[in-house]
């Protein structure tokens, strides 16, 4: 029998900003650009009444709760707390799965035989709220499903544990949309059809949900009735992305080594995107005629934005390029990886940063890589044949250790 364990951070970065300032607490707050034409980043529980939500135009969530205070949000910090929550678990347990910046998993199966899993969840929970001061919900279960569920019910800083084998009469009285991968569209379908809770949809055949919702139909109905036999995946900060390039002829062309390294650390950020990841950690690396190789890294707020880690990858080479040798390779790595939305750079982002973002990515999606590019990495595809935009499905993702 598994026993697997979730934990989610109560409103992360309100929690954040409150231990810095506790003239928050219990006020309604949200965090994000501080413009009308920013947007919500993430906002308290006593705003989520006003029907205020994550990504939600500034101006308009202003006019639905006058009375909220504003937040610039700072990544740095939230990474920070992250990384003290994260380093508490990965001392406590035997297996971690970090799903995002406030987001884990823990497979404590077996666990009973020495500690007892319930008693254990709540130590690291208690340890948890002890050394970061922040508050944190968890669900137990026998799987990931169930246990995210239970997190979700169980929250605000609070914890649920589901007995093996009450998994589906646990989710039956629940809402569609509390199964997890049920977004918005999901669920207008789903009510369009009459379907509003959960035991409807496990009375209903699973080939009719096929037929409804296509592969995905199947998967929601196997969530819907508690089935899920995903692993925990350990945790590990050295899973990374990267990209090099090895030139036919040296050159000491600075432009086009810029603009290649602009195109690289372009097509990166995308892919990061692309799959769902943030990082925490940028590295550039460059050869020399000599064959001496140089790299310098840098640690970086979670993103997924190129407008944040080009220049901070531009930086990088300018400390480590020297003029007086010509470069014969040059390649930018991202690492720390960890699941997550770009919605977290959403602090100095206005919305229609945001809105351009989506609009490139799907062109990218659509139509290739190569689809569109910043104009200062046009230049990268006249340096030998590498082109970082091939349209086909890169390795990149393919979290290689280096």
């Amino acid at each position: 029998m598994n026993s697997i364990l979730h934990l989610d951070l109560d409103t992360f970065f309100v929690s954040v900003e409150r231990l810095k300032n506790s003239k928050l607490i219990g006020k309604p707050v949200l965090i994000g650009g501080t413009s009308d034409r920013g947007v919500v980043a993430a906002c308290s529980y006593e705003a989520r009444q006003f029907g205020i939500h994550s990504a939600m135009p500034m101006k308009l969530a202003k006019s639905l709760c006058p009375e909220a205070i504003i937040v610039r949000g700072n990544s740095a910090d939230y990474t920070k707390h992250s990384r003290i929550v994260t380093d508490i678990l990965q001392e406590s347990v035997p297996v971690l799965e970090k799903s995002s910046i406030d987001e884990f998993y823990v497979d404590l199966t077996g666990m009973d035989r020495f500690h007892g899993t319930w008693k254990l969840a709540n130590e690291v929970r208690s340890k948890i709220i002890e050394h970061s001061g922040l508050p944190i919900s968890f669900g137990l279960s026998e799987n990931k499903t169930v246990s995210k569920v239970a997190t979700n019910e169980a929250k605000p800083n609070n914890q649920m544990r589901v007995e093996y084998g009450h998994e589906k009469a646990f989710l039956a009285p629940l809402s569609v949309k509390k199964i997890p991968m049920v977004g918005d569209k999901t669920y207008a379908k789903f009510v369009s059809l009459g379907v509003r809770k959960i035991y409807t949809v496990q009375e209903m055949s699973m080939d009719l949900m096929q037929r409804a919702f296509g592969t995905n139909g199947v998967t929601i109905w196997r969530k819907a009735n508690g089935i899920d036999q995903s692993k925990v995946i350990p945790y590990s900060e050295r899973k990374s992305i990267s990209t090099e390039r090895t030139f036919d002829r040296d050159t000491i062309d600075v432009s086009k080594l810029k603009g290649i390294l602009t195109a690289m650390t372009e097509n990166l950020s995308f892919q990061l995107r692309r799959g769902q990841k943030l990082s925490a950690c940028i590295t550039v690396k460059v050869r020399y005629s000599d064959f001496n190789t140089y790299t310098l890294q840098s640690r970086v707020p979670y993103t997924a934005a190129d407008h944040v880690l080009i220049p901070r990858a531009l930086e990088l080479f300018d400390r480590l390029y020297n003029k007086r040798l010509l470069v014969r390779l040059i390649g930018v790595r991202m690492s720390d990886l960890v699941n997550g939305f770009y919605q977290i750079n959403l602090f100095d982002d206005s919305e229609e940063q945001l809105n351009l973002y989506h609009a490139m990515d799907h062109i990218r999606d659509k139509y290739g890589d190569r689809s569109v590019m910043r104009a200062s990495g046009m230049q990268a595809k006249t340096i030998g044949r590498w082109n970082p935009f091939t349209g086909e499905p890169p390795p990149l993702l393919a979290n290689r250790r280096q």
